[in-house]
């Protein structure tokens, strides 16, 4: 993908994409609400006085530098809302999370960023993601630090990949129910038509959240990667209007409920010979066979168990010690 010219994108798309968060944040002010921008792409915006029940909302968008929809998404519910903000009713963090590598119209700079949210980086520690990611645990544990018990966050991307299900999400196993039965309900109105319970962390900016904040956190895929300011936002329109209804306080309560998977198994590049019966282009939900071998690494075979198991984020590219692919049952099956 080359890189965006900013020039040539609406001005609230243009702001959101080069992290000035900024140009949303007067209105709010004026309002009476209190606005911060504690980082560079980082904005957050809550009532003047604490309050306990009002809803603790954090939006990222950008972790991959590549996947642009949900930046053009968040920024429009933006636009619309500082015209009219009082119709706020949650507390709010946006986070625009790698502004260089939409910048650079890439994936990320040095490493992926959805990998560094953990307490252990080995070699990677020097990298711009990992620095990147230290303002972001910053900016995230004093917003969540300072809001009461409910809270979510809605990590929006778009996938590599095409899929069986385009619009399908994960949620960590270890989000407590009934916050994870809400969680799932309210993606199904924003158009999710699968959710996977993930149970490994895996170093993505969701899982952290929920293990470390309490939040009822999501990695949510609403569909291909496109360029910014050429993605065709019809296909985005029920993520949309839900997360716009959400900010409202009046979430949307219609939409089917999404199709509910289990991970029975994480496939990890263990070494460099690791070998994979999949690439970059294999589809996510790719059916399984018993006894099929989907990797083998030294004398580690990954082979399938059962019938119904289906492969999701297959990546043979990744570096040694990370996920390369989750493979996954539908609950109930």
């Amino acid at each position: 993908m080359t890189a965006p010219s900013f020039d040539t994108l609406p001005a609230p798309v243009r702001a959101l994409a080069t992290g000035d968060v900024g140009a949303f944040a007067a209105p709010f002010a004026a309002a009476g609400f209190m606005v911060a921008t504690p980082a560079r792409g980082v904005l957050t915006i809550r009532t003047a006085a604490a309050h306990a029940a009002r809803p603790a909302v954090l939006l990222s968008v950008g972790v991959h530098g590549d996947e642009t929809g949900p930046i053009e998404i968040i920024a429009w519910i933006l636009d619309a809302l500082a015209q009219a903000p009082r119709e706020l009713a949650v507390d709010l963090m946006v986070c625009v999370a790698h502004v260089d590598a939409i910048a650079a119209g890439r994936r990320f700079i040095d490493a992926d960023l959805n990998r560094m949210f953990r307490t252990t980086r080995h070699d990677l520690v020097n990298t711009v993601e990992a620095a990147r990611a230290d303002e972001l645990v910053a900016a995230t544990a004093a917003f969540f630090d300072a809001s009461g018990p409910m809270r979510l966050h809605l990590d929006l991307h778009t996938a590599i990949r095409a899929s069986r299900y385009p619009a399908f999400a994960l949620v960590p196993a270890l989000v407590a129910q009934p916050a994870r039965d809400a969680l799932v309900a309210w993606l199904g109105t924003a158009g999710t038509e699968a959710v996977i319970l993930n149970p490994t962390p895996g170093g993505t900016y969701s899982y952290w959240t929920a293990a470390q904040h309490g939040a009822a956190a999501s990695t949510v895929e609403l569909g291909r990667v496109g360029a910014l300011g050429g993605n065709d936002l019809v296909r985005f329109d029920a993520a949309h209007r839900a997360v716009a209804a959400l900010l409202r306080g009046r979430p949307r309560t219609e939409g089917p409920a999404p199709l509910v998977f289990d991970t029975v198994r994480t496939i990890t590049k263990l070494s460099p010979g690791f070998s994979m019966r999949a690439g970059r282009d294999t589809a996510n939900f790719t059916p399984l066979h018993k006894g099929d071998v989907t990797a083998t690494d030294g004398g580690t075979v990954y082979m399938v168990e059962q019938e119904g198991e289906y492969l999701v984020f297959p990546n043979p590219d990744v570096r040694v010690g990370l996920r390369a692919g989750i493979v996954v049952r539908r609950r109930g099956a």
